[in-house]
């Protein structure tokens, strides 16, 4: 299965925390619960201070984001742990996650509930894009490519956990090697 994002970038700096990737108020929506869910996608990044990044990731009134793809500094992810972070994210239509480090407990909410790519970079490419700018991101290549300088850049495998995150999360993965029976 090759997987592969091309789309305008959103970029955040480190130490992006559970509370402005999605604020506590939103947490009473159930993920399981499909109207609900999508709700979760218009919350997206809302927590972000407005004075640092006057771009929204989601537009006003909008439940999905242009951005495809999230670029990140160091410990993105850090705080309290909800899965409604990664799951906030990925009702917002966001692919893939791109930053120096992650806090462990996102990392691992991201695998879990198969919502998108967690995917360490060596670069500070925080730094090199800014919002708006085209990128693809190449899994099985390893690469995230800066469509306006042409420049590549590689990007540090998944391992592990891809097959997780290629199933749709925990779960799928676990119906699908057969650790837990099929639903149905």
């Amino acid at each position: 299965m090759q997987v592969k994002f091309t789309g305008p970038v959103y970029v955040v700096r480190d130490n992006i925390d559970t509370d402005q990737i999605i604020p506590a108020q939103y947490l009473n929506l159930v993920p399981t619960i499909q109207e609900e869910y999508d709700k979760l996608g218009a919350y997206a990044l809302v927590g972000l201070p407005d004075a640092l990044y006057p771009v929204r990731f989601v537009k006003e009134g909008a439940v999905d984001s242009d951005y495809p793809i999230v670029i990140g500094g160091r410990n993105f992810g850090c705080g309290s742990s909800r899965e409604h972070a990664p799951i906030a994210l990925g009702s917002a239509n966001c692919e893939c996650i791109v930053a120096e480090s992650y806090a462990r407990i996102f990392f691992r909410n991201c695998v879990a509930t198969g919502e998108l790519y967690p995917i360490e970079c060596a670069d500070r490419l925080c730094d090199v894009f800014r919002t708006g700018d085209l990128a693809t991101v190449d899994i099985d290549l390893g690469t995230i490519i800066h469509h306006g300088t042409g420049v590549v850049y590689p990007l540090k495998p998944l391992g592990e956990v891809r097959p997780v995150v290629d199933a749709g999360g925990l779960f799928d993965y676990a119906r699908e090697t057969g650790m837990i029976p099929k639903a149905g």
